[in-house]
């Protein structure tokens, strides 16, 4: 399970991930430098602790690296949602309050996403704990809208690395 990155380092990651390619240490820096003052060699020690802990591989290029990613932000994130899940000792009560949550935006992504992975089994019902409010069955079903990519020009690929 991977631990949630610090604020530098996702801010790091978070332009591998946009940028979908090899970067250079002094690529991430002069974007980073747009927000914040930053050395050369802090971006360049964030970089070369994400390639130790695994996030990223590196490639020499002459006496530099070229750093990629190893997966995308959506595993990253369903990994932390995973983790956080199966820390639960009722798995169904905190799917129930994260659902809560959510807005109608992020209830659309989920509706989507279910269709992309098909029917939910008829035995799941019945496991859920009486104390958890089901929905009821005399309520008319609203059509749901596609869900919609944050960026629809730069999808993620589907397949990780």
């Amino acid at each position: 399970m991977p631990r949630p990155l610090g604020e530098l380092e996702d801010s790091v990651m978070t332009r591998v991930w946009k940028w979908n390619r090899p970067v250079t240490v002094r690529e991430v820096l002069e974007d980073l430098q747009q927000e914040r003052s930053i050395a050369y060699t802090t971006v360049m020690t964030v970089l070369d602790n994400l390639h130790q802990k695994g996030w990223v591989r590196r490639e020499a290029e002459g006496r530099a690296y070229r750093y990629e990613a190893v997966s995308t932000r959506a595993a990253y994130a369903a990994a932390l949602m995973n983790e956080a899940w199966s820390q639960s000792d009722n798995p169904a009560a905190a799917l129930v309050a994260f659902f809560g949550m959510m807005s109608a935006e992020q209830r659309e992504a989920l509706s989507g996403a279910m269709r992309i992975v098909g029917p939910v089994s008829q035995a799941i019902p019945e496991a859920i704990p009486e104390a958890i409010p089901q929905a009821d069955p005399q309520e008319t079903p609203q059509e749901t809208p596609q869900a919609v990519p944050e960026n629809p020009g730069a999808a993620e690929p589907e397949v990780e690395r």
